[in-house]
Formats: structure tokens, sequence, C-alpha cells
């Protein structure tokens, strides 16, 4: 099969498309043909060693931790799961390739009338948005700030924030203040001045704030909200400590099939807003990551290998 693949630490520059073997599934596993897989800041967080401790790659490795696809192969011991269900979650092998490997607790069924490139996108950031938001204990009439509101995870907890009956501050670009409006929070434009804006609209304060930002805007997150207390963050990680806000890693973790239940039925409904930003094969991986690193997608971007 065909993957992606790098054998140094560095850029965009040191990947490359190469003939693999086919991973075989072992026991609990299963393979998938992968349909699409999102773009993460974790993949092009791997490909630079900044995840590496300092330890030197000591083999070629893969990217991608979205996957969606078709059932390929069944391991010993699967039960429940036929070859050609379709399905999407998280991979245990790279999912930028053709064929990845998963375990069917790793995995929900893919509704007929999610996009494949909106279902291979889906485990990242609806598991952190569902993640972040049970750590906040946010109540129904509270008030919840969420710095950079217009991305992908920050579009995510809007939605599930405003559906659990909380007000929602939005901080976001111009081009993107209407869009936030229309998903129920209150847009508030970032940049200098950014801490009176909040106040103007919030003249109380908020009972929590997620930080999905990551630029300098912690510290006005945590002043509005009396401390740091009900403060997280999940892009402020040098930030953080000297602010006394938790870092929140791991995405969704054991919580991801829950948000998935709940938020694939919306977007088959139509009543969830999950954009796609951009779609790549696996030649332009290198071009998705520089995109996710150093652009402003107005969404999600996918790699959609066959």
């Amino acid at each position: 099969m065909k993957a992606v693949r790098f054998h140094e630490y560095g850029g965009s520059e040191v990947l490359s498309v190469e003939d693999v073997e086919e991973p075989i599934p072992g026991e609990g596993e299963i393979s998938l043909r992968v349909l699409a897989a999102g773009v993460n800041p974790i993949d092009w967080k791997i490909l630079s060693g900044m995840l590496s401790g300092g330890e030197p790659l000591e083999g070629p490795r893969g990217l991608g931790v979205d996957v969606a696809g078709t059932v390929e192969r069944i391991g010993p011991g699967v039960t429940g799961v036929a070859p050609g269900e379709e399905l999407l979650g998280s991979p245990i092998s790279p999912a930028y390739a053709e064929i990845a490997l998963s375990r069917p607790e790793l995995l929900v069924r893919r509704p007929p009338a999610v996009p494949w490139e909106v279902a291979g996108s889906l485990g990242v950031v609806v598991g952190t948005a569902y993640a972040t938001l049970d750590r906040l204990a946010l109540k129904e009439g509270e008030t919840l700030l969420i710095l950079g509101a217009s991305g992908a995870v920050g579009l995510v907890a809007v939605q599930l924030a405003v559906a659990r009956g909380v007000r929602v501050l939005g901080t976001a670009g111009q081009s993107k203040l209407a869009q936030l409006e229309s998903l129920g929070a209150t847009p508030v434009l970032y940049g200098e001045g950014l801490e009176e804006r909040l106040r103007a609209a919030a003249p109380d304060g908020v009972d929590a704030a997620l930080d999905a930002s990551g630029h300098g805007e912690l510290a006005a997150a945590v002043a509005l909200a009396g401390g740091p207390a009900r403060v997280l963050t999940i892009a402020s990680a040098a930030d953080a400590p000297s602010l006394g806000v938790p870092f929140h890693a791991g995405g969704g973790g054991e919580l991801t099939g829950r948000a998935l239940r709940e938020v694939l039925p919306l977007i088959e409904a139509g009543s969830f807003y999950f954009p796609i930003a951009g779609i790549y094969d696996l030649g332009q991986v290198g071009d998705a990551l520089n995109e996710s690193e150093h652009g402003h997608p107005s969404g999600k971007l996918v790699v959609v290998p066959q």
C-alpha cells in the first residue's frame, strides 16, 4: 500500500509517499481502507520533533490520528464487525495511508448522510471539545468564554455549549463574527483591546473559559473568570503554568465515543455546523500540515488517500 512517512524530524520537506507492507490486524484489531483522515496540530508537532523529548527518530514514522473508512480485514477475537462496514474514529496506526489499523471500541458507525471527509475529521476535535466542556462542569444558564471560537475545536465547543443552555462569548477575527452569532454565540473581535471588549460583553464576568486560541489571550480569560479555577487551555502550554491554568492534552480520551454519538445525529440532521476547509491527497499532506500550522483555515483540513 501507499503511506506518507518521514525518516527524520523536520518540516513538510521530509515527508514522502512510500510503498510499504499492508498492516495485518492482530488480536482484537481490524484494518480499514482509509477514505478520509483529518489533519490536526499534533501531526505537524510530531513531524517537527516537538513531542520527541529530544530523543532521535529510530525508524520511519507515519502521521494521522483521525480516520474513517471501510472494514478491510478482521483480526482474531473480533466480533460484531464485518468487512465492508463504514466506521470512523481513532486509528492505532498512522491514517495518512491507504490502510490503517484500529480496534472496534475506538470506532463508531458512519451515518450514511455524513460525508466521508467530515466523518474522517471528527474524532479529535469533537472529543476534545466534549472533554473540555466536561472538565469545566458547565451548568445551564452559566456563561462560557471561548478564545479562538472560530477554529475547529472552538466551533464544536460553541455548538455543544449553546445546545446545553450555556451563554457563550466567542472570540474570532472580523470575517468569522457573523458565523459565530448565527451559531448562538456572542461574538467578540480578538486583538488589541480584547479584555475591554470582553468586559463590555460580560460586565459581570464569566463562569468559565476555554482557550483554543493560543495567541496570548489567556491572561484576559483568567481575569474575566475571576481566577484560574474554571479556566482550561488546549493551546497555551507555555503560558498556562504561570497563570495556574491546566493544559488539556490527549483529545477526548474515553469520552470520544460518547461525543461522536452525540454529534453525529446532529450532523446527519443538518443542525450542526462542521465546515471542511480543504481536501488533500497523500502527495499533498505537506501542504495540509503547512496550512494547519501557518494558515488560518476556516474549517477542518482532511486527507483523502483513495
